[in-house]
């Protein structure tokens, strides 16, 4: 009984519930990405990762990017959208 309300619940805020407990699908598009000034590299070595949108559960929340040490490039995160269940994340990795 509890557990078919939490259901109902998540599906009404825009949740779509998959077999895998790692996506979550959201009903909304993310909004456009906002552009960030990337400011000077803090030394060699070092790689900006970009900003993203974050799903908090009830909206998108800005992440700004910020610079990381690491020797190869970054593959950004994205939304992914898929049709009939909505967006989700596609975390960004190293390359």
């Amino acid at each position: 009984m509890i557990k078919n309300v939490c259901i109902a619940a998540l599906l009404a805020f825009g949740f779509t519930l998959t077999s895998s407990a790692a996506v979550v699908y959201v009903q909304v598009g993310p909004p456009t990405a906002v552009v960030e000034t990337v400011p000077a590299a803090p030394g060699p070595g070092y790689v900006w990762v970009g900003g993203y949108w974050r799903w908090n559960g009830v909206k998108y929340v800005w992440v700004p990017g910020a610079y990381a040490r690491h020797p190869g490039a970054w593959c950004a995160g994205h939304w992914r959208h898929v049709p009939y269940h909505g967006w989700y994340w596609v975390p960004g990795h190293w390359c």
